[in-house]
């Protein structure tokens, strides 16, 4: 620094006995300003009232800049120039907050603080003039690259014999108006019987094109080997999850289903109804599973035809689970794991009540997601080596059934001309 020595002691004699927290404030700024009055020098070709050969310009009085620090809020003083602009390299263009700040914003927006809380914090930190809610979206941006990383990397790492996929919504602002949007999440279980998140999207509805366009972005990241995909029982995610995974099974969520039933009959009816479709579930053998359920809708016929037609019709869906480790049936004959995933998403999300846009819903959404993810690497397995071992059993003896056949009898219907 240039501060001769008569300043200096000026400076100290004003400093004595001031609050310590004060007294650091006045130091950086004292520091700051004489820097970026250097830098001023440098440009220009000369200081204040020096008349010199390689001078380029003038100044033209300052104006008032408040920088955020740690230490507290702090005014230094930008030299103006007479032609031109100059702006310090130590600053940036809006407001100062160091990288610590930035963290603490930003991880605090991922937890659920709304941005109009986030003034609150950053106050209490020191940052007394605090920030705008689109100084917070700014920050929160630096998320962006860390969650494009993760959305994009690669899968060809293992397989993932299941799949689970799921949608829930929030509001999001689009131009004038309000509305629904969703956000799509699927996780998987690797044949080595470890769970992760293997993608997120943000679309306006389940429909069959965004489910495809999903779907198509897993596999071009590498998703293979899918035996099983759990989800409800949505038409377009159904019709999705058919085309892009041939030869995989569809498992419809048993929670959903028994949902889908309960609303066709009155709530008084409801409990025995639940009970009696719970009864199919607490056998053990494949065959036995099958044969209770037609039980069950025989005797619910007579008096609930709705109920007896729905489980008719979604009896192999529903029932999917059968084909694979008895093990494994309580893990994948619903939606749980991936809804759990979900409500906490939802958690975050309602905090905000309303994204400024889909942008926004991404990245917290994925934010949250990639919490999840980290947490399953560091926990145990999700499902056993032994029980992955009977898997690997099951889809060898899948994949010598489907060598046995021949072209005409593997030809699906959907391959087939008009």
């Amino acid at each position: 620094m240039t501060h001769d020595h008569s300043a200096l002691i000026t400076q100290l004699d004003a400093l004595k006995g001031a609050d310590p927290a004060s007294v650091f404030a006045e130091l950086i700024r004292t520091g700051l300003q004489a820097l970026i009055d250097a830098e001023a020098t440098q440009v220009l070709g000369a200081g204040r009232y020096e008349r010199t050969a390689e001078r380029t310009n003038y100044r033209n009085g300052t104006r008032p800049k408040t920088v955020a620090t740690t230490s507290g809020d702090v005014e230094v003083q930008i030299p103006k120039l007479r032609s031109g602009s100059f702006f310090p390299s130590l600053l940036e263009r809006r407001r100062r907050i160091d990288q610590a700040l930035y963290a603490v914003i930003m991880e605090a927006y991922v937890h659920g603080v709304s941005t109009r809380n986030v003034d609150d914090l950053v106050a209490a930190l020191g940052v007394e003039s605090g920030l705008s809610k689109s100084q917070v979206s700014r920050i929160c941006a630096g998320l962006d690259t860390e969650i494009a990383r993760f959305r994009e990397r690669t899968l060809t790492h293992t397989s993932f014999p299941y799949i689970f996929l799921d949608a829930t919504y929030c509001k999001v602002r689009i131009g004038a108006h309000v509305v629904s949007h969703a956000l799509v999440v699927a996780t998987g279980v690797s044949i080595d019987g470890t769970r992760e998140v293997l993608g997120t999207a943000v679309g306006d509805s389940e429909s069959f094109d965004f489910w495809r366009e999903f779907l198509v972005g897993l596999r071009a990241r590498g998703l293979s080997g899918v035996h099983l995909a759990i989800s409800d029982a949505h038409a377009g995610l159904k019709a999705a999850v058919a085309q892009q995974f041939t030869g995989a099974s569809w498992q419809r969520c048993r929670v959903h289903f028994m949902r889908n039933v309960g609303s066709v009959v009155s709530s008084k009816h409801v409990p025995p109804v639940m009970a009696a479709i719970k009864t199919i579930f607490a056998h053990t053998e494949p065959d036995a599973v099958a044969k209770q359920w037609d039980q069950v809708a025989d005797t619910l016929a007579e008096s609930f035809p709705k109920v007896a037609s729905m489980m008719r019709e979604a009896k192999e869906d529903v029932l999917a689970f059968r084909g694979f480790p008895r093990a494994h049936w309580q893990k994948v004959w619903s939606n749980n794991p991936i809804e759990r995933l979900n409500k906490e998403i939802k958690r975050r999300a309602d905090v905000v009540e309303i994204f400024p846009n889909p942008a926004a819903f991404l990245r917290l959404a994925t934010a949250v997601v990639i919490e999840a993810h980290d947490e399953w690497q560091v926990t145990r397995r999700y499902v056993s080596d032994v029980s992955m071992d009977e898997l690997k059993v099951v889809i060898a003896a899948k994949q010598r059934a489907a060598t046995a056949e021949t072209p005409a009898q593997s030809l699906t219907p959907e391959l087939e001309p008009a």
